[in-house]
């Protein structure tokens, strides 16, 4: 079959999305791309050099010895704080929050020092979040997928249509461009970054088009690591509300771990699930689209037609790998009983130190000059949508997931 056109969108950078993630644009922000979009260009081959190799190694040492630090604060801080007056505080602070923040400092210096391009190939978000997701799958009992699919699945089709179409609304009244207003819908409405470069190469979206799009889906998506868990304790919702309220609302799955975290291991497992679900249907939008375009937008009469192997090419493959580890799991803890639990502590260790790598990259890509290119149309139509996401996920989690138990 037919495969969608090969997107104008190209990076020719150095940068994490060139040499390493292949999933963020220019931007270099923290997406989660199914595997196999090529909306970025592979780095050149003149790249791939012996002193190419070696600003990678020093980069990577960057990301590993913030992850370590991490830890170090972590485990430490509720030691050091006992006792005093930010004890409470202390205690309720998790990694996500000291690997984002010690991202966003490392950031800033290896800025200043000129070194980011340099290293940037080594802020591998999109593995090490997809690993992370991967092995959180382990954690979380096959019976709770199942219990869950059916409210998620809900929550993700409703979810999607209602903001998707009330972005493409607003974008229109605001007079923006046809492709930036497909990104930032898609953006907003499903899972941010990654959703907009499946939009990207369905309708051939400009390459600054793209940059916008993921600045604001950082921008936004930062505050709500933090702003969220906090809403959901003072609304007093359940964690399986809060985390389907979380896993329908922020737009990186990065950002949803980080916030699911926070929320408790509970809220985290009905957040992923809930995320998980969303970016199953970014290939079902992402062939919508490359059909919308190519037939009614462009109307070239060579545009090929889309087809199920592009549906199956956008799919999110780590998905899989997901689930698989939830069986696995689920089968070796039944077989080996008391025993299997170590195995599976060793198993959650891992995934931490993934996630916490994962999220010092965050900090380390993000991008603030992009933002400022983007003018204040697209940013008000990215707000005013992910307000109305915040509002109508608040009340289809609420209903899906009243009674809801993990």
């Amino acid at each position: 079959m037919a495969a969608a056109p090969e997107p104008a969108v190209r990076n020719t950078a150095a940068g994490p999305s060139a040499a390493s993630t292949a999933d963020a644009p220019a931007t270099a922000t923290p997406v989660d791309r199914p595997a196999g979009t090529p909306a970025v260009a592979p780095p050149r081959a003149d790249l791939r050099t012996g002193a190419f190799w070696a600003w990678t190694g020093l980069g990577l040492l960057v990301v590993l010895g913030l992850a370590a630090l991490t830890r170090y604060l972590e485990q430490n801080v509720p030691v050091w704080a006992e006792g005093s007056a930010i004890e409470d505080v202390a205690g309720a602070v998790e990694y996500p929050v000291y690997a984002i923040l010690l991202g966003l400092l490392g950031n800033l210096v290896v800025t200043v020092t000129g070194l980011r391009d340099r290293i940037s190939a080594a802020f591998r978000t999109e593995f090490f979040i997809k690993t992370g997701l991967v092995l959180l799958g382990a954690s979380i009992n096959l019976a709770v997928i199942g219990s869950a699919a059916g409210p998620a699945i809900a929550q993700a089709l409703l979810l999607i249509s209602g903001v998707f179409l009330f972005t493409w609304w607003l974008a229109g009244r605001f007079g923006l461009d046809e492709k930036l207003r497909a990104l930032l819908a898609s953006a907003v409405s499903i899972c941010g970054v990654s959703a907009a470069i499946a939009a990207a190469g369905a309708v051939r979206a400009r390459r600054e088009q793209l940059a916008y799009t993921a600045s604001l889906v950082i921008a936004f998506a930062l505050p709500s690591i933090f702003l969220l868990p906090w809403l959901a304790d003072v609304l007093g919702l359940s964690d399986a509300v809060a985390g389907a309220w979380i896993g329908g609302n922020i737009d990186t799955t990065a950002a949803v771990t980080a916030a699911g975290a926070l929320a408790g291991e509970d809220a985290l497992q009905i957040a992923s699930i809930v995320k998980v679900t969303q970016n199953a249907l970014m290939g079902v939008v992402a062939v919508a689209l490359t059909a919308y375009f190519a037939l009614h937008v462009e109307r070239r009469p060579d545009a090929p037609r889309p087809g199920l192997g592009e549906l199956w090419r956008r799919f999110p493959k780590f998905v899989l790998g997901f689930v698989a580890a939830s069986v696995i799991a689920t089968w070796y803890l039944d077989a080996a009983g008391a025993d299997g639990k170590a195995t599976m502590a060793v198993v959650t260790d891992l995934r931490v130190w993934f996630l916490i790598l994962a999220f010092v990259s965050i900090g380390l890509e993000v991008r603030v000059s992009s933002l400022r290119e983007a003018g204040w149309r697209p940013v008000t139509v990215f707000a005013a949508a992910t307000v109305f996401n915040l509002v109508l996920a608040l009340g289809l989690a609420s209903v899906l997931f009243h009674g809801f138990t993990v």
